[in-house]
């Protein structure tokens, strides 16, 4: 019995003393607990804007587990920026059809903090499919608009984890 303790004692120490830390510790090192978003709205295209700042506030909550404030009371504020949604085929059937297309977005993103600001590029995309020679309906594009903003916020956090993680 005194060996499984001491073998637990072991296991617990090594662990500990890895230094292991989730990548969201360091997101939230270098961003703080509080964060405040701003997606500047495309006048050509704001039904977009609104998807990218749901995926935007969504992520905040369940990847940086950080709390959204208004700009004054955040530790780091940040102004979003998205680019024209881009649709590329990427397969077709027999007929030459295309049957999928893959969305592209990239956000530009500006992080204000402690007076100082620090400009990154995040791009994220979704494959999906369509009936052949069928067009993209609304529903699609907007499934794929917010599934591509939300792998581009992904994107997002790895670079700022990667920066809290270098201290």
């Amino acid at each position: 019995m005194w060996w499984q303790k001491a073998v637990l004692g072991v296991l617990i120490l090594l662990f500990a003393a890895c230094g292991y830390k989730p990548s969201a510790k360091y997101a939230r090192e270098s961003l703080g607990e509080k964060i405040s978003t701003n997606v500047v709205i495309s006048a050509e295209d704001p039904e977009n804007t609104v998807l990218v700042k749901d995926a935007v506030d969504a992520a905040i909550i369940d990847v940086f587990h950080a709390s959204l404030v208004k700009r004054a009371n955040s530790d780091a504020h940040l102004d979003i920026s998205i680019s024209t949604p881009s649709y590329t085929p990427i397969q077709y059937d027999e007929n030459g059809f295309v049957i999928a297309y893959r969305m592209t977005i990239t956000l530009h993103i500006k992080r204000f903090k402690n007076g100082k600001a620090k400009n990154y590029t995040a791009q994220g995309y979704y494959d999906f499919a369509v009936e052949p020679n069928a067009l993209v309906t609304d529903q699609q594009r907007f499934e794929a608009i917010r599934n591509a903003a939300q792998k581009a916020i992904v994107s997002f956090v790895a670079q700022v984890s990667a920066e809290g993680a270098r201290g």
